[in-house]
């Protein structure tokens, strides 16, 4: 079993920036592909980045292409998310997941660990 825990969450002025961690339980962290999500009021949880289990391969959805970083350290157990050039519409409850994989997943459904949510607002 994996346990995640998201932090770096906050309030933020447009433009701004903010470092999402999650952290990992477990020895096996970097037999699983990681993923970032997030899910803003009245809308359905959505892909924002992945990442596969060695490192090397990355995604990112479009509207945060150029913006967000993912990246992850194995012998820390934790995975990252920079985010710059944060807008209004980037404010949502941020979820980090892990994925039994070797490759970077996109769909929730090929993850089966998620952490509990770390809120991100963003002002205009």
């Amino acid at each position: 079993q994996v346990q995640l825990v998201e932090s770096g969450g906050g309030l933020v002025q447009a433009g701004g920036s903010l470092r999402l961690s999650c952290a990992a339980s477990g020895r096996t962290f970097s037999s699983y592909a990681m993923g970032w999500f997030r899910q803003a009021p009245g809308k359905e949880r959505e892909f924002v980045a992945g990442i596969s289990r060695s490192g090397f391969s990355r995604y990112y959805v479009d509207f945060v292409k150029g913006r967000f970083t993912i990246s992850r350290d194995n012998a820390k157990n934790t995975v990252y998310l920079q985010m710059n050039s944060l807008k209004p519409e980037d404010t949502a409850v941020y979820y980090c997941a892990s994925a039994p994989a070797a490759t970077t997943q996109y769909v929730p459904g090929a993850y089966n660990y998620w952490g509990q949510g770390t809120q991100v607002t963003v002002s205009s």
